[in-house]
């Protein structure tokens, strides 16, 4: 004998089959639901080939923008640095002068880092500040101590002098010897390198000059007018 079980008047195949389907079609939503926000995910954190190009194409302005400037600034920071460097060795020689009582010399040395650093070579070469007790300047003797040393300078700069000056003399009153033994003292150095004197930012010149009055007082001219002016040029 077969008995057929009627729930709320449906059959219960009819009623599992509908529930069946409900299921299925809730599941497969949920499925769909769960790859759409996958793929939506994916997206946000993807580029496409156009945006990669356009930054490519504005890191390279920028470069080609950025790197000749950075390279003007690393050779103005170094003409800089020179010509600081010598002006400060003046006003230590002329300091020291007065203070000691003493002659001071500042030369060209072409071993100036060595311990027995003396006198000769160019500026290029680095110079020396020492105590010239008898004033012939040349370093020897007990006495005669360096009281500052000066390295050479980078190869793309030079320091041209008035008529190759190597020395500036400072007697014990704290003012210029003037030339010594016939010798012309330094009173104007060009310090130049490979671009020359031209116009560099904010009308600073791409070189510096250095003038030494022949009390010894010394100044760095940066502006590029001014140096026109007072007829500087580099090789």
């Amino acid at each position: 004998m077969t008995v057929r079980i009627k729930l709320n008047g449906w059959p219960e195949s009819d009623r599992l089959s509908g529930s069946f389907r409900r299921l299925s079609d809730t599941c497969q939503q949920g499925l769909e639901g769960l790859y759409i926000a996958s793929m939506d995910t994916a997206n946000q954190h993807g580029f496409t080939i156009y945006e990669l190009l356009i930054t490519m194409l504005i890191i390279g302005i920028v470069m080609s923008i950025a790197v000749p400037n950075f390279s003007d600034f690393t050779k103005n920071s170094r003409m800089t640095a020179v010509a600081n460097d010598l002006h400060s060795s003046f006003h230590l020689a002329r300091s020291e002068a007065a203070r000691s009582k003493s002659n001071i010399t500042i030369c060209a040395s072409s071993n100036s880092m060595d311990a027995a650093a003396a006198c000769g070579g160019s500026f290029d070469d680095g110079w020396i500040i020492f105590i010239d007790l008898n004033g012939d300047l040349a370093r020897a003797g007990a006495g005669e101590n360096v009281l500052r040393a000066h390295p050479a300078i980078p190869d793309s700069i030079n320091i041209i002098t008035n008529g190759g000056a190597d020395y500036f003399g400072f007697a014990p009153s704290g003012l210029g010897r003037g030339d010594v033994g016939g010798n012309p003292a330094l009173s104007i150095a060009m310090i130049c390198d490979q671009r020359g004197l031209d116009i560099a930012a904010g009308g600073r010149a791409t070189a510096r000059r250095l003038v030494i009055t022949p009390i010894g007082r010394a100044t760095v001219i940066s502006d590029y007018d001014d140096i026109i002016f007072a007829g500087g040029d580099c090789p």
